[in-house]
């Protein structure tokens, strides 16, 4: 089940590789709908605040004309950052499908940004999903930098 919509934010992880970016992409899905995808864009867009997750969010904001997301899942290549989950969790996501998470990442902290209740509900979080695939390319992209 998650496999297809991972496949879906690997292509927008592909997008982001085609333009030098940290082959990272997002999807939002709603009512088994895909409601909007992106992927990192901050080098391209000279923006910090660039990453996927980000992007996506404010995306599917737009679309739906409220910054609420409840009933929306966010799949994501790469476990998100500290910024991103607070972003996640501050949207009401209710929840995050990931590729791969990096070995050298605190997980616990992202584990309790997303859950803290001071926003929201906790938001319920998968991991594994195409790991290899979305492992795989990062570490095609990393190689080819160094």
């Amino acid at each position: 089940m998650y496999e297809k919509y991972m496949l879906e934010a690997l292509k927008e992880a592909e997008l982001a590789y085609q333009l030098g970016e940290v082959p990272i992409g997002s999807i939002i899905v709603c009512d088994n709908q895909i409601i909007a995808r992106s992927h990192n864009t901050r080098n391209f867009n000279n923006d910090i605040f660039g990453h996927a997750e980000i992007n996506v969010i404010n995306e599917t904001s737009n679309i739906k004309l409220n910054w609420r997301l409840e009933n929306c899942v966010l799949y994501v290549t790469l476990l998100p950052c500290p910024m991103c989950a607070s972003a996640i969790n501050q949207s009401r996501i209710k929840k995050v499908v990931c590729g791969t998470v990096p070995n050298n990442v605190n997980y616990s902290l992202i584990y309790n940004i997303l859950n803290d209740n001071s926003y929201g509900k906790p938001v319920e979080i998968v991991t594994g999903v195409l790991e290899d695939e979305c492992a795989d390319l990062l570490k095609k992209f990393f190689s080819e930098k160094r």
